[in-house]
């Protein structure tokens, strides 16, 4: 794989065609979360699936130079990475013709770097955890945010767990975001560690569900609503309604093929504001 030096991942048995396809039809769907928001692609090619972080890792991000846009962002190491953000349909198309498969995104978007406009908490079973606990944990966090005064709104992740996304007035920045996100997870982890855990090691996590709050933090990424998966079937990761969560039977419920009945569940009441809200973390207030 000369073209990468970054870690790659066999490429699953996808058409990355029809998922093309997919977004020139979803696209519109997409772009509410994605425009510029700074995005990490993942990419089928070659028989091998990689992570396009920015323009520079891997190389193969100057296929990018004119279909999409740049921040420029400087890192820890003082280095300066340029991110790639979108703000258009034709745009996330023309990412999909360069063999991107899955959209993850930062919690801050373009010009507010610093500043996230999300909080996500990835609920993920570990070995022998039913979908059921999954949804259970998830109704669980909406009443742990709502007795915080947050709404919270429920995304298939289109693999096996469940995102509770916040959405935020980008006010809060990253570390205050991350460290709130982590007590809340603490707290519950500790008021139930029979049912959740915050350790990292997957064999501490067998017959739990594991919290992941690590998403909340400066570069880190969270798969997008709406974003196909670069799995068995293709999911697609899906916006639900907290009343209709307990009649979905798996993570990966919807998939590519079912783009018009996303398109149609989009104009939904419901739906139609999934993941809006005006609210801040408390001592933001």
């Amino acid at each position: 794989m000369v073209w990468t030096p970054e870690p790659t991942y066999a490429k699953p048995d996808i058409s990355v065609r029809a998922t093309t396809l997919y977004y020139e039809i979803a696209a519109q769907l997409l772009l509410p979360f994605a425009e510029r928001r700074l995005l990490n692609l993942y990419r089928c090619r070659e028989g091998k699936c990689f992570f396009q972080r920015n323009r520079e890792h891997p190389p193969t991000g100057t296929e990018f130079d004119d279909k999409v846009h740049f921040e420029a962002v400087v890192q820890k190491n003082g280095r300066t990475e340029r991110y790639l953000y979108v703000e258009s349909a034709n745009e996330i198309v023309s990412c999909a013709k360069v063999q991107t498969v899955e959209f993850h995104a930062w919690g801050s978007r373009a010009g507010e770097v610093e500043t996230p406009d999300r909080m996500v908490i990835d609920l993920d079973p570990g070995e022998g955890v039913g979908f059921g606990a999954v949804k259970d944990a998830a109704l669980q966090l909406r009443r742990s945010f709502g007795a915080l005064g947050l709404d919270s709104f429920a995304l298939l992740t289109g693999g096996k767990g469940v995102h509770v996304v916040v959405p935020l007035t980008p006010q809060a920045r990253w570390e205050e975001v991350r460290e709130f996100a982590k007590l809340l997870c603490i707290t519950l982890a500790e008021q139930a560690p029979d049912r959740f855990t915050i350790a990292l090691p997957k064999k501490q996590r067998r017959g739990r569900i594991f919290l992941d709050f690590l998403r909340n933090q400066r570069t880190a990424t969270a798969i997008l609503p709406y974003s196909a998966r670069a799995r068995s079937g293709m999911p697609v990761a899906t916006p639900v309604d907290w009343d209709e969560i307990n009649d979905i039977d798996r993570s990966d419920h919807f998939g590519i093929a079912d783009v018009e009945a996303l398109l149609a569940r989009a104009k939904s009441r419901k739906l139609k504001v999934w993941g809006v809200a005006s609210q801040s973390l408390p001592g933001f207030r």
